[in-house]
């Protein structure tokens, strides 16, 4: 199981990851989330990134091109699509960088998951709303899904074992490591020691 520390702003959230070492990091670029970060900040943090782990970009109905070029000038590995992004559109992402690509699902029915089954993304990604509420969704809904997902949504060392056994293939976090609106170094080790020790 993998583990994404998600929406990190500052140069000391790389040396907090760099020391524990998630399996991805991400960068916000949507301008309403209180973690955006412009494209500048991104690459500056980028280059203290380890390379072992992959930087994602997330987006909200941003033009293919301009996600295409964040691609190109290695500010981030894969990208994760939060809009109303079409099939069309993941393809065309796909096939123009070569580069993974995740579609962010706000599941508030089976349906929601059952419509995106067939899609073109690498990965889907399960939230609560539009993502960034810190709230989870009813687990339950997931349960017919066969795409490989990161489940996001309210997850923190309080449900951290109960996320794991939902059969993710990677646990996505922001909120559930931060203290007073940062990201916090205790807690991103202790949820990744947490992984850790699941996996063995």
């Amino acid at each position: 199981m993998k583990i994404k520390i998600c929406g990190l702003t500052r140069e000391q959230d790389i040396q907090a990851v760099n020391q524990w070492m998630p399996d991805y990091i991400g960068f916000v670029f949507a301008e309403k989330s209180r973690r955006y970060i412009s494209k500048q900040q991104a690459e500056r943090l980028k280059k203290k990134l380890s390379s072992d782990i992959q930087a994602v970009g997330v987006f909200v109905n941003e033009p293919k091109e301009k996600i295409a070029r964040f691609f190109m000038e290695n500010t981030i590995d894969i990208a994760q699509l939060h809009g109303q992004e079409t099939e069309e559109e993941i393809s065309w992402i796909k096939e123009q960088t070569g580069k993974p690509v995740i579609k962010a699902i706000s599941v508030s029915a089976e349906t929601d998951v059952q419509y995106w089954q067939n899609s073109c993304a690498d990965y889907l990604l399960f939230d609560n709303g539009t993502g960034g509420t810190g709230l989870t969704f009813d687990w339950n809904l997931i349960k017919k899904n066969k795409k490989p997902y990161f489940l996001a949504g309210g997850i923190g060392l309080h449900n951290i074992t109960e996320a794991m056994k939902q059969g993710a293939y990677a646990i996505d976090l922001s909120g559930g490591v931060e203290t007073d609106g940062q990201k916090d170094a205790k807690k991103i080790a202790d949820i990744v020691h947490s992984v850790r020790m699941y996996r063995t």
